[in-house]
């Protein structure tokens, strides 16, 4: 883009009252914003309201700093090994899930590897959205990482939103899996904020991770803050992105419940993982469950309900692998369940004495078959 048509386009975005509708209506009018910016009130009070068609006359007074900033990071391009661009409506690179959905953004900023910006690679790949609880549990955090891992080796993109939980910990695993080599985004991370900025920050080093083998994309301008509004808003780019979306836990009122909303409105398929019925944070996939999303125990449950890739499809559940042989703690796993519990009624369960059974729990923890919880509870891990 040169000076003129970057300048039009923030122009366009950064309008007061003038949001992705009005400014869809006016491309489909006039052609590129230059061209928007040439009209008269009178001529746009046809296709805006008068407070918008006066917006749109005079330029707002943060352009300019806008269009330094902008500039200053895109000329930063490849200083970190990344790609940096802006991919406007029109654009051969902009997705055309994303293009068919009702309210596609105006413009998107995105960072990654170069292989991943050029026509029609990005344009192109399989994309499936696991989304989910910033506060999972440790099972639910290890079913986000593996259902993704095993995405991204049958060949499909993982999108989602780089918040804590769930989500980092998807990006995570399709980054595990993922081939330096591929000619699409082992992951894409749809955020809340300017690409300038990382929130949370916990998640700065994984931000620079997707940076060089994935894809950071935002709406927002540069120096956006973490603003609350921004984060429901955007969810509806990852569901459009996306063939289906996989919630993997969600309390009954969380974000990730606005993401399979929105997946549903815009035609797409949304599965949930079941979960124990005392977790807080299973209720909202129950929810899902109950109103017709499929319910998912394996990645070939996913798979199935969509095209088929090329890739062999792997072998990965939530529920847990079937022992080769029993373990020889395997009494203390089976009283324990998959619900959390505590000491006490552990004891109850197996007849153990105190010191014997924090003994044999210690030794579960060190193998990574169980896990120790705030409040003195333990919870056993299905390993897919």
């Amino acid at each position: 883009m040169d000076y003129e048509e970057l300048r039009a386009w923030l122009r366009l975005g950064l309008t007061p009252g003038v949001g992705s509708l009005t400014g869809r209506r006016l491309l489909a009018t006039f052609g590129l914003p230059q061209q928007v910016f040439l009209q008269s009130a009178q001529v746009l009070q046809e296709h805006a309201n008068a407070a918008q068609a006066h917006a749109l006359s005079r330029a707002p007074e943060a352009l300019e700093a806008q269009y330094r900033t902008t500039a200053q990071w895109l000329e930063a391009s490849g200083s970190h090994g990344e790609q940096r661009c802006i991919i406007t409506l029109g654009d051969p690179r902009y997705p055309p899930a994303l293009l068919q959905t009702e309210d596609p953004p105006l413009l998107l900023y995105a960072m990654g590897p170069a292989r991943f910006l050029v026509p029609p690679r990005f344009s192109a790949p399989q994309c499936l959205a696991v989304v989910g609880s910033r506060n999972p549990t440790p099972q639910g955090a290890e079913n986000a990482r593996s259902f993704a891992s095993a995405l991204c080796s049958a060949g499909w993109t993982v999108v989602s939103g780089l918040a804590l939980g769930v989500d980092a910990a998807a990006h995570q695993g399709a980054l595990a899996a993922s081939n330096c080599d591929h000619s699409t985004p082992a992951t894409i991370a749809v955020v809340g904020t300017g690409l300038d900025r990382v929130y949370p920050r916990r998640n700065l080093e994984l931000a620079h991770h997707i940076a060089q083998h994935g894809l950071l994309l935002s709406e927002y301008p540069l120096g956006t803050p973490p603003l609350a509004a921004n984060f429901p808003k955007r969810n509806r780019i990852i569901s459009g992105l996306s063939m289906g979306t996989l919630v993997v836990e969600a309390a009954p009122a969380s974000g990730s419940l606005i993401t399979a909303r929105m997946a549903t409105e815009q035609g797409r398929e949304v599965f949930a993982i079941p979960g124990s019925i005392h977790a807080v944070q299973s209720r909202g996939c129950h929810a899902l469950i109950r109103q017709g999303a499929k319910l998912v125990e394996t990645v070939q449950d996913i798979l199935e309900e969509l095209p088929a890739t090329s890739h062999p499809l792997p072998a990965v559940s939530a529920a847990p692998a079937p022992p080769t042989a029993p373990h020889k703690y395997a009494a203390v796993l089976e009283a324990m369940g998959f619900d959390p519990a505590g000491l006490d009624a552990l004891q109850a369960r197996t007849g153990l004495d105190t010191p014997t059974l924090q003994v044999q729990l210690l030794e579960l923890e060190i193998e990574g078959l169980v896990m120790r919880l705030p409040g003195g509870l333990f919870q056993r891990l299905a390993l897919a």
